[in-house]
């Protein structure tokens, strides 16, 4: 997925024109910041800091999306978030 693909998932997601630190627009950040980690470690296997680093930032947006279930959605369902971002459930 390239860089206009999350500017319009965040646009459909966020709360309002100045939204940055939402729960959705927060985890689509961190997807955003997977990818590119995953792209850099199949080139540098041995990049242990960025595998750390990979690791806490999953951890993380698990910790947003389990929140985001919980949460009572006006917007949008958990589901179309989850299927928008092409995440497993």
């Amino acid at each position: 997925m390239d860089q206009k693909h999350y500017e319009s998932l965040i646009k459909k997601f966020r709360l309002n024109d100045k939204d940055t630190g939402s729960t959705p627009v927060q985890i689509i950040n961190l997807t955003k910041r997977i990818l590119e980690l995953t792209e850099h470690l199949k080139v540098q296997k041995k990049d242990v800091p960025a595998k750390r680093t990979l690791l806490k930032i999953v951890a993380t947006r698990k910790t947003y999306l389990k929140y985001l279930k919980t949460q009572k959605l006006e917007k949008y369902t958990y589901e179309e978030f989850i299927k928008a971002l092409n995440l497993k459930k």
